[in-house]
């Protein structure tokens, strides 16, 4: 814990979050120390595995408002965790697409697949979880890459 004014810790934290932006990084872990028995401890990370599908806006509305950005969005592609098909994650930690490094995935886009079959691999606490899918039906989608972190009910994949 810090001894000093707390406005240079978040000036600190605030340089490191526009680090990670500029560098294009995901996380970021320092220790700044002070003196003896004083430092600070900062983590500062962001999620990267958010999709956003971008739609082009009429020619009506691009002459009326020309510096205007339209999204558009289902509200399935709004928020993957609520679509009905979706595979959501059953807890926290690093998703996997295949059993082992170089080897095919578990699945693809398009894949057909049958209720309770593995989709993917979950390692949570140095054990690897198989994670099948709920329902049968085709790929539609894949939300994660692999090995990236996850968390408990982050849709991993859309299966319809």
């Amino acid at each position: 814990m810090t001894k000093h004014p707390h406005e240079t810790d978040v000036a600190f934290i605030q340089a490191l979050a526009e680090l990670l932006n500029k560098n294009d990084l995901t996380e970021l872990t320092v220790k700044r120390d002070y003196g003896e028995n004083d430092s600070l401890n900062v983590r500062v990370s962001k999620q990267t595995n958010m999709m956003t599908t971008v739609v082009p806006a009429p020619a009506a509305m691009i002459h009326a408002a020309p510096q205007a950005a339209v999204v558009a969005a289902t509200a399935a592609d709004a928020d993957p965790a609520q679509h009905p098909g979706a595979v959501t994650s059953p807890m926290v930690g690093t998703a996997y697409l295949s059993a082992e490094p170089g080897s095919e995935p578990f699945v693809a886009v398009g894949t057909t697949v049958t209720a309770g079959q593995t989709v993917l691999i979950i390692e949570a606490m140095k054990t690897m979880n198989q994670i099948p899918t709920p329902h049968a039906g085709t790929v539609k989608r894949i939300l994660v890459g692999d090995g990236t972190a996850v968390e408990y009910g982050a849709p991993l994949m859309i299966i319809e």
